[in-house]
């Protein structure tokens, strides 16, 4: 069923104005139920669908949950690290990189941008200027994700040429946003009724960058790492998990027949009926013979418990299939019946796909990062364009592949004895495996080294002298 988008005829904003935001509000609501769909499966909300009427209604309201499509979202983005920027042809830290990255926690927010990269096909990189009066950053970044925020992407330009962000619900009616426009930022807010608007004009075109997971020609927006086997694959688990419990439920305590038996057995004293818990708990150890009956002694006939390996087996399965979607190996989904699944050999053609994978989206998300970056420092740093030279300001990604500092040391050890000059080189310490706090406190350790060493040297010719005086 198609769902009608809530129309706004904001005071303030011109007749073109209104048309976008309108515009822009129908694209947001067309595509909130598949991202609301794709978001309550990584939170694990998503609610188990009936089939048939086999399995017992209350089994499908206790509230299972599979984390199977977090871990799939989660296992790529665990090898998407961003470590830093790097500016090899000049100083970041002069430009005021390290206050950027505080003050608007920085690392984390592009993180998060990148999750929700990965659960919509798209996030967000708004940059805009802060009010510091107000205690704001003097450049703000925020990451918005695609249930909340949409634009129009330009194929020639290849950027946005709008963007509406919004900002703030009441009763699902939208009575909040703001609107990015080519050198022009509109904030709207709606108050008792009326609708506020503030106008910003700025030399920075749309300020919005798209993290775009999976682009391709037909889908330039991307596509989720929530697919449609995956959903497919997590419904049939949480229903063979139901199944599963319902079957623990039946079989946990064993079935029988109680043969010859009158109705005073399952009664207590006052003459009501014994609850089945009871019954089936406390059982009954002890009949008396009733002489006058068809068959005066009553037996039990007891029947084994089925296995529960059919569900168990069923499971597997589907964690293996949902295993092969995500690129994951089977041991991420905690199955026990593996062939040696920790062994380097498994290990390694298991991360394959995924490295390719993380190596494929980091390359993706390397430029919206960069763009967003120089113009935030370009902001904060008062200027109204960003510099030429800033081109070569780049993401440093750290590697997909997960290695021990053994093992990095050795092949880092190898490529130094080819290149020995670069053992006097950060890159050569980052070739040895250290991280940027073990470079750098080695670096200053040997500038206080070479420091004590030259002032030693000058001062070696003065005492010379001076013993030659004292001689």
């Amino acid at each position: 069923m198609t769902s009608i988008s809530e129309n706004l005829n904001v005071t303030g904003l011109t007749d073109d104005e209104n048309r976008t935001v309108n515009s822009l509000i129908e694209q947001l609501d067309a595509k909130a139920p598949r991202n609301r769909l794709r978001s309550s499966y990584y939170d694990g909300r998503r609610a188990i669908k009936a089939v048939g009427n086999v399995i017992p209604p209350q089994y499908m309201n206790i509230g299972l949950a599979l984390g199977w499509a977090a871990k799939g979202v989660d296992g790529l983005a665990n090898r998407c690290n961003l470590d830093q920027m790097v500016w090899p042809e000049g100083d970041l830290a002069s430009l005021g990189m390290g206050e950027l990255a505080d003050s608007n926690f920085l690392f984390a927010e592009l993180s998060a941008g990148r999750t929700d990269s990965l659960i919509h096909g798209v996030s967000y990189l708004i940059t805009t200027r802060g009010d510091e009066s107000a205690g704001e950053p003097a450049s703000l970044v925020h990451a918005k994700d695609a249930l909340s925020a949409t634009g129009d992407w330009n194929a020639r330009t290849r950027r946005l040429d709008n963007l509406l962000s919004v900002t703030a619900r009441d009763e699902g009616k939208i009575t909040g946003f703001v609107l990015y426009l080519d050198g022009l930022t509109v904030s709207a807010e709606k108050s008792d009724g009326r609708w506020s608007v503030e106008r910003s004009e700025h030399p920075w075109g749309v300020p919005v960058e798209p993290q775009v997971y999976k682009s391709r020609t037909s889908r330039r927006m991307g596509a989720s790492r929530i697919s449609r086997p995956a959903m497919g694959w997590q419904d049939a688990a949480l229903r063979a998990l139901v199944r599963l419990e319902a079957h623990m439920d039946i079989y946990t305590i064993p079935k029988m027949i109680l043969l010859g038996a009158s109705e005073a057995a399952f009664t207590n004293a006052d003459g009501t009926p014994k609850t089945s818990w009871q019954v089936a708990l406390g059982r009954v150890f002890a009949l008396p013979d009733d002489e006058d009956a068809t068959a005066p002694r009553a037996s039990v006939e007891q029947f084994s418990a089925e296995s529960p390996q059919p569900h168990l087996a069923q499971l597997n399965a589907l964690a293996k299939l949902m295993a092969r979607e995500f690129d994951l190996s089977d041991s991420d989904f905690a199955l026990t019946d593996m062939a040696n699944p920790t062994s380097e050999g498994a290990l390694g053609r298991a991360d394959q796909t995924l490295i390719a994978s993380a190596e494929q989206a980091t390359d993706a998300w390397s430029v919206p990062i960069r763009r967003t970056i120089t113009r935030a420092l370009a902001i904060q740093n008062g200027l109204e364009e960003i510099p030429a030279e800033w081109a070569s300001i780049v993401p440093r990604w750290r590697k997909p592949q997960f290695v021990s500092r053994a093992a990095a040391a050795d092949a880092g050890a190898k490529q130094l004895g080819a290149v020995p000059w670069l053992a006097e080189t950060t890159v050569g310490l980052r070739l040895l495996g250290l991280d940027e706090l073990d470079i750098e406190e080695a670096l200053a350790e040997r500038r206080r080294a070479s420091g004590r060493d030259i002032v030693a040297a000058l001062r070696a010719p003065a005492m010379v002298a001076a013993d030659a005086v004292t001689g």
